[in-house]
């Protein structure tokens, strides 16, 4: 429904604003000061692809504690960034 009325663009950039990127921390720019202390703009590759692996549960996950799992998402996401298409 929301992709007759927004762009997808517009709607990913709406959901990486509001999404809980770890307790009490909303939002991408929060993420990146939060978890590397810079703006979200100047995010490294590697930092970009360990916050994008935090998604799927980033109370569990912190950007500083690596686990094989974050290792392992971080290092998918980092190969298939380049290929990736925005909307």
């Amino acid at each position: 429904m929301l992709e007759t009325i927004m762009s997808k663009r517009r709607i990913l950039e709406i959901y990486l604003n509001v999404i809980e990127w770890g307790s009490g921390v909303f939002g991408a720019e929060a993420a990146a000061q939060h978890h590397f202390g810079i703006p979200a703009a100047a995010l490294a590759p590697e930092q970009a692809a360990q916050l994008a692996a935090m998604v799927p549960s980033p109370r569990r996950y912190r950007a500083g504690a690596e686990t094989p799992y974050l290792q392992k998402r971080k290092e998918i996401i980092l190969s298939r960034m380049n290929a990736a298409q925005l909307p």
